[in-house]
């Protein structure tokens, strides 16, 4: 369960010349980002071509690494924000985005 921080339509971002998409969210799963959502979260994330990130606390973990994810510490309440850069990045981040709304399988 999430809720968006900002305007709930896709940020988008132009960068060095490469265009990108973000969106922030707000982590309300009580147990946060453990192994079982992490691995959902993954899951999604690898269907996509384009780079899937996010950032958080002053880092950026790989949307479609289990172990990145899990490294990110990503606690109930926490705020991050994913970025995708690709052909196909407002699919994926309308994708990653739902997956956590939806609670990713919790």
């Amino acid at each position: 369960m999430v809720y968006h921080e900002e305007e709930p339509s896709m940020v988008k971002n132009c960068i060095g010349g490469r265009k990108m998409v973000s969106q922030k969210v707000k982590i309300k799963n009580p147990t946060g980002l453990h192994l079982r959502p992490a691995g959902i979260l993954c899951k999604e994330a690898v269907k996509f071509k384009s780079l899937i990130t996010f950032n958080f606390k002053g880092g950026t973990a790989n949307a479609k690494s289990v172990l990145s994810v899990l490294g990110a510490c990503i606690k109930s309440g926490d705020s991050i924000e994913f970025v995708c850069e690709g052909e196909d990045e407002e699919d994926a981040l309308a994708a990653v985005v739902y997956a956590v709304e939806s609670g990713l399988g919790e």
